[in-house]
């Protein structure tokens, strides 16, 4: 990639030499020997880099620096001056100047100046496509679905998206509770800030205060260095506390005075810390129940749920089951290299029946699954898992046993075996061998049985 760099200096005899070593490196190097003329080549060109002298005729470097600041904030300027002092220096970097070099100018060391523009350069690059590939990726309009029900919800999260107002989402596990707290931080004005998680179930309970809130050198043992908590990696930005329901009682305390005022304390610390934090929380369990029973905080509660927002399971919404699942197919056809265009009327129809314990997630893994063993350009009936494939016709506690009809036994014995095959090939991770164990069967009457089936 080409690198283009005004160099400002009046002396002829100090602003030709770098020419011609930064030209021999590589670079693109526009000479100006004057402040209206370095003025002309800025307008007229696209520069990546400004180098300057200090003291120039009637001007100065830091009329360069003021100028090119006020044109574009983002060009780095880097100012060569012969009077250099650390209070030089500080003004100079006060002002915006992105580094400064003492002359006469060592050309080993101005490399390694651009280099370290360049590195800084590509870094802010790429921090904005990734900042703009998450604000596409997590905003609302990625929300895939189709029922009033989503779009009751979609719009309510929009509509607080913008406010400072702490949101409660809940749902059962799997519904995409994490992914409308991602909508609503990546649509709001703190999109460019941190989204921070925090997942409440996956901590052990002596780790909690310190995961939140840090800790200071020497807090307690095993503290050999000072941590940074989750709030304040979230100031500015968002935290989103996953799973509120299993925080324990003696952290809660100190949680909501973080959400009351803003403020915070590192564990084994003195110091008040005030931070700008917003609060989106998520659970799959009964708060209100909880508080009954003493097990969580009412007053917490009430911090939590300004606003409520209550995602359906996917069952209740099967209309959202077919966009669902071209969504899948299309994304996992393309992280998988595979060609995989659609699903058939009979798996669809199985797909349609099934009540999804694990909603969108569990249909998610469903998908994912299919396309990574199919061999087809289209989902069938026999890429899916055997449970909803091949439905049991019956318990094996013998609960529904009274429902079989005369005529049925050949039918429903070859049901019972295809089901009894596919769990026991999924136990065993699809081992042919310990599968027949478990069913008692030796491995030849299991692989018969396998074709018979065309499992």
């Amino acid at each position: 990639m080409n690198f283009s760099i005004l160099l400002v200096d009046d002396e002829e005899s100090q602003r030709e030499p770098i020419k011609g070593f930064l030209q021999k490196k590589g670079y693109t190097v526009y000479p100006a020997s004057s402040y209206d003329q370095a003025k002309i080549l800025f307008k007229e060109n696209l520069i990546d880099l400004v180098i300057t002298d200090f003291k120039l005729k009637g001007k100065t470097g830091l009329d360069v620096l003021k100028e090119v600041k006020s044109s574009n904030p983002l060009i780095p300027v880097v100012i060569m001056t012969a009077f250099g002092t650390i209070e030089d220096a500080v003004n100079l970097m006060k002002l915006g100047a992105f580094d400064y070099l003492l002359k006469p100018i060592e050309l080993e060391e101005l490399l390694f100046t651009i280099e370290k523009v360049k590195e800084l350069s590509n870094l802010k690059s790429e921090n904005r496509q990734l900042r703009e590939q998450l604000v596409e990726k997590f905003s609302f309009d990625s929300i895939v679905s189709s029922s009033g029900e989503m779009e009751s919800i979609i719009n309510l999260a929009g509509r607080v998206a913008d406010s400072k107002a702490t949101v409660l989402i809940r749902g059962e596990s799997g519904t995409g509770k994490e992914l409308i707290a991602k909508a609503i931080h990546f649509t709001s004005d703190r999109k460019d800030k941190p989204f921070v998680t925090v997942n409440c179930a996956a901590m052990p309970d002596t780790l909690f205060e310190s995961e939140l809130f840090g800790h200071e050198r020497g807090a307690f043992t095993g503290a050999d260095k000072q941590r940074i908590g989750k709030f304040e990696l979230a100031d500015k930005g968002t935290l989103f506390i996953d799973e509120v329901g299993d925080i324990p009682p003696a952290v809660q305390v100190k949680l909501l005075r973080a959400i009351q005022f803003g403020q915070i304390e590192r564990l084994g610390g003195n110091k008040t810390l005030n931070l700008d934090v917003r609060i989106v929380t998520a659970t799959n369990r009964n708060l209100e129940e909880m508080i009954r029973n003493n097990e969580f905080r009412e007053d917490l509660y009430y911090r939590f749920n300004v606003v409520q927002i209550q995602i359906p399971s996917l069952r209740s919404r099967k209309i959202d089951i077919p966009p669902l699942i071209n969504h899948f197919l299309e994304k996992y056809s393309s992280q998988n290299g595979k060609i995989v265009k659609s699903i058939s009327k009979e798996a669809l129809n199985a797909l349609m029946k099934y009540d999804y314990p694990g909603n969108v997630r569990e249909l998610e893994n469903i998908i994912q699954r299919a396309v990574v063993l199919t061999r087809n350009t289209v989902l069938s009936l026999n890429d899916l898992p055997n449970s909803i494939s091949e439905p049991e016709y019956f318990e094996l506690n013998g609960k529904n046993n009274t429902n079989i009809e005369l005529g049925d036994m050949n039918l429903c014995v070859e049901q019972l075996e295809k089901s009894m095959i596919g769990k026991a090939l999924k136990q065993t991770g699809g081992n042919q061998v310990k599968a027949a164990e478990l069913l008692n069967i030796s491995e030849r009457t299991l692989r018969y049985k396998m074709t018979k089936y065309k499992i």
